[in-house]
């Protein structure tokens, strides 16, 4: 027992409840006197969101209560607005000591998300009623996200008609042209109208309205929208910190090799945050949040920082993203390949059996 609370003692503050968030959280709780900072009582497993868009009964195990894998830390349901020396001020007026700080922030929503996992629930249950009402759906944005809702939709409700407006030249830039080809055709196949090489600019576009007009001046008659496009870092907050100085010109944190915040010998950064060149993705942040567990537990329990571990960076440019359920588009180091292969690996379960296990909630869910 005295092993396992080693650095016990140490004040280790978490912000931000993500997948890196969670995962050192998760971890280090029991090394430490630790606090997770998030401003909703779950973790949201990102990449399997819209799968319970069409199947909210889905989201039941994607949305996890953070009090479910934190059973030895406290957590704060608040947002963090201010870092100082050896304190983090909530938008409370809280304020938490810290020994040790970690930023895993993140990207931003277009809208926060809800506090409680309850009302989540009930988002993806009215997401799920606006698809099936309307005969015809506009998604605006041809990314992972973008094309993801496209095929999940496609695939549960052929008979709607979908169309795919991207501002790009191709679909998936972050991935190679063999796999935008092969996800375009893919697409085509299901009756998804893809116009590439234009926008829609939604605020024009009068409330009820169901006609929209893209850059190229096309009209497209939908009865909803969803859009799609990238989220922004959620860095802003800051810039009114001790660490306005550690943002580069995106809004990242910059790290150096053992994930501390550049300059700082106790802040630790980890996720999406970071400036780290390399796909921001989940397997990835797990990674890194394993990267900075290790080199906490080391200086918590009083180590040489001489002894830290490097992060290595990947740069596997491998990547799979779903096509409906059975599917997907996998880009590999030798190869790009879609169908029912890369399906099998990804598109089932979206990985959330693999994410509750790794977090040891239970295989159900508690109502």
């Amino acid at each position: 027992m005295a092993n396992q609370l080693a650095g016990g003692g140490q004040k280790l503050v978490v912000i931000g409840g993500g997948i890196a968030g969670s995962y050192i959280a998760k971890t280090l709780q029991f090394h430490s006197n630790l606090t997770l900072i998030d401003p909703k009582e779950y973790l949201e497993i990102p990449w399997a969101s819209l799968r319970g868009m069409v199947e909210p009964s889905f989201a039941e195990r994607s949305l996890i209560q953070h009090k479910d894998y934190l059973t030895g830390s406290r957590l704060i349901v608040s947002n963090a607005i201010d870092i100082r020396d050896s304190e983090v001020l909530t938008s409370e007026g809280r304020l938490i000591p810290y020994d040790y700080l970690v930023i895993a922030t993140g990207h931003g929503h277009g809208e926060p998300l809800p506090k409680t996992r309850a009302d989540r629930l009930k988002q993806y249950q009215a997401e799920n009623e606006k698809i099936k009402a309307a005969q015809s759906i506009l998604i605006v944005g041809g990314g992972p996200t973008g094309v993801e809702l496209a095929g999940e939709i496609a695939v549960d409700f052929p008979e709607k008609k979908i169309t795919l407006v991207h501002k790009g030249y191709r679909l998936l830039e972050f991935l190679g042209p063999k796999a935008s080809k092969k996800t375009l055709d893919w697409l085509i196949s299901k009756h998804v109208e893809v116009k590439l090489e234009q926008t829609v600019n939604l605020e024009d576009v009068a409330e009820g309205s169901k006609v929209y007009k893209t850059s190229a001046s096309e009209i497209i008659r939908a009865d909803c929208h969803f859009l799609c496009t990238g989220k922004p870092l959620a860095s802003s907050w800051l810039k009114n910190t001790i660490l306005r100085d550690s943002l580069d010109d995106n809004g990242s944190l910059v790290v150096d090799g053992n994930l501390r915040v550049k300059g700082r010998k106790n802040i630790f950064a980890i996720g999406d945050i970071t400036n780290i060149k390399e796909m921001k993705q989940g397997d990835l942040a797990k990674k890194q949040a394993s990267t900075a567990t290790k080199n906490l537990k080391l200086l918590m329990s009083g180590g040489n920082e001489s002894k830290m571990s490097s992060y290595k960076v990947s740069s596997a440019t491998k990547a799979i993203v779903s096509l409906g359920r059975h599917d997907a588009v996998a880009q590999l180091h030798l190869t790009t390949m879609i169908g029912l292969i890369p399906g099998l690996i990804k598109s089932k379960d979206l990985f959330v059996g693999k994410t509750r296990k790794e977090l040891d909630v239970d295989s159900y869910v508690l109502h």
